[in-house]
Protein backbone atom coordinates (compact mmCIF):
# COMPACT_ATOMS: atom_id res chain seq x y z
CA UNK A 1 0.00 0.00 0.00
CA UNK A 2 1.26 3.48 -0.81
CA UNK A 3 -1.22 5.74 0.96
CA UNK A 4 -4.85 6.70 1.31
CA UNK A 5 -6.48 7.77 -1.91
CA UNK A 6 -9.74 9.15 -0.58
CA UNK A 7 -12.23 9.52 2.22
CA UNK A 8 -15.83 8.72 1.38
CA UNK A 9 -18.96 8.93 3.47
CA UNK A 10 -22.72 9.14 3.09
CA UNK A 11 -24.62 12.40 3.58
CA UNK A 12 -28.32 13.24 3.83
CA UNK A 13 -27.80 16.21 1.48
CA UNK A 14 -24.42 15.80 -0.28
CA UNK A 15 -24.57 19.11 -2.20
CA UNK A 16 -25.49 21.18 0.86
CA UNK A 17 -22.85 19.47 3.00
CA UNK A 18 -20.19 19.96 0.29
CA UNK A 19 -21.16 23.65 0.10
CA UNK A 20 -20.75 23.97 3.89
CA UNK A 21 -17.27 22.42 3.74
CA UNK A 22 -16.40 24.81 0.87
CA UNK A 23 -17.89 27.94 2.46
CA UNK A 24 -16.95 27.31 6.10
CA UNK A 25 -13.77 25.19 6.03
CA UNK A 26 -12.47 26.40 2.66
CA UNK A 27 -12.40 22.96 1.03
CA UNK A 28 -11.58 23.57 -2.64
CA UNK A 29 -14.45 21.79 -4.41
CA UNK A 30 -14.02 20.52 -7.95
CA UNK A 31 -16.79 20.82 -10.58
CA UNK A 32 -17.71 17.15 -9.98
CA UNK A 33 -18.66 17.98 -6.36
CA UNK A 34 -15.74 16.59 -4.37
CA UNK A 35 -12.25 17.84 -3.54
CA UNK A 36 -8.78 16.76 -4.60
CA UNK A 37 -6.29 17.73 -1.90
CA UNK A 38 -2.79 17.62 -3.33
CA UNK A 39 0.15 16.33 -1.31
CA UNK A 40 2.51 18.75 -3.03
CA UNK A 41 0.60 21.79 -1.76
CA UNK A 42 2.56 24.40 0.18
CA UNK A 43 2.60 23.76 3.95
CA UNK A 44 0.95 20.38 3.49
CA UNK A 45 0.89 18.08 6.51
CA UNK A 46 3.93 15.83 6.92
CA UNK A 47 1.79 12.69 7.15
CA UNK A 48 -1.73 11.41 6.61
CA UNK A 49 -2.78 9.30 9.59
CA UNK A 50 -5.06 6.28 9.27
CA UNK A 51 -6.30 4.80 12.51
CA UNK A 52 -9.06 2.37 13.48
CA UNK A 53 -10.67 3.11 16.84
CA UNK A 54 -12.57 0.63 19.04
CA UNK A 55 -16.34 0.66 18.45
CA UNK A 56 -16.77 1.75 22.08
CA UNK A 57 -14.67 4.94 21.71
CA UNK A 58 -16.13 8.25 22.77
CA UNK A 59 -13.41 10.16 20.88
CA UNK A 60 -15.90 11.02 18.10
CA UNK A 61 -18.54 12.30 20.57
CA UNK A 62 -20.81 14.18 20.40
CA UNK A 63 -21.14 12.75 16.88
CA UNK A 64 -22.78 9.36 16.49
CA UNK A 65 -21.07 8.89 13.13
CA UNK A 66 -18.57 6.06 12.77
CA UNK A 67 -16.23 8.40 10.87
CA UNK A 68 -14.22 11.47 11.78
CA UNK A 69 -11.97 13.32 9.35
CA UNK A 70 -8.89 15.28 10.36
CA UNK A 71 -8.08 18.32 8.22
CA UNK A 72 -4.68 20.01 8.45
CA UNK A 73 -4.67 23.81 8.72
CA UNK A 74 -1.73 26.20 8.47
CA UNK A 75 -2.86 28.80 11.05
CA UNK A 76 -5.17 27.46 13.77
CA UNK A 77 -5.89 30.86 15.33
CA UNK A 78 -6.94 32.45 12.03
CA UNK A 79 -8.88 29.36 11.00
CA UNK A 80 -10.84 29.20 14.27
CA UNK A 81 -11.55 32.94 14.12
CA UNK A 82 -13.00 32.43 10.63
CA UNK A 83 -15.13 29.52 11.83
CA UNK A 84 -16.46 31.46 14.82
CA UNK A 85 -17.31 34.39 12.53
CA UNK A 86 -19.41 31.96 10.49
CA UNK A 87 -21.24 30.80 13.64
CA UNK A 88 -19.41 27.49 14.07
CA UNK A 89 -18.93 26.41 17.69
CA UNK A 90 -15.52 25.05 18.61
CA UNK A 91 -16.06 22.02 20.87
CA UNK A 92 -12.54 21.87 22.25
CA UNK A 93 -9.04 23.08 21.50
CA UNK A 94 -5.72 21.46 22.49
CA UNK A 95 -2.57 23.55 22.11
CA UNK A 96 -0.39 21.20 24.19
CA UNK A 97 -0.19 18.06 22.02
CA UNK A 98 3.38 17.13 21.00
CA UNK A 99 2.18 16.68 17.38
CA UNK A 100 0.82 20.20 17.09
CA UNK A 101 -2.41 22.05 17.80
CA UNK A 102 -5.87 20.46 17.54
CA UNK A 103 -9.46 21.69 17.61
CA UNK A 104 -12.81 19.99 17.08
CA UNK A 105 -16.08 21.13 15.52
CA UNK A 106 -19.25 19.44 14.24
CA UNK A 107 -20.55 19.82 10.67
CA UNK A 108 -24.25 20.44 9.86
CA UNK A 109 -24.96 16.69 9.66
CA UNK A 110 -23.48 15.97 13.09
CA UNK A 111 -20.07 14.63 12.01
CA UNK A 112 -17.23 15.58 14.32
CA UNK A 113 -14.34 17.22 12.45
CA UNK A 114 -10.80 17.34 13.81
CA UNK A 115 -8.55 20.24 12.79
CA UNK A 116 -4.78 19.94 13.11
CA UNK A 117 -2.00 22.49 12.82
CA UNK A 118 1.14 20.33 12.56
CA UNK A 119 3.99 21.18 14.90
CA UNK A 120 6.58 23.28 13.11
CA UNK A 121 10.21 22.27 13.28
CA UNK A 122 12.33 24.79 15.19
CA UNK A 123 14.84 26.40 12.87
Amino acid sequence: MTGIGGIFFKAKDPKALAAWYRDVLGLPLEPWGGAALRYDAPKHPPVLVWSAFPASTDYFAPSTSALMINYAVDDMDAFLARLRAKGVAVLKQDDQDPNGRFAWIVDPEGNKVELWEPKRDAK
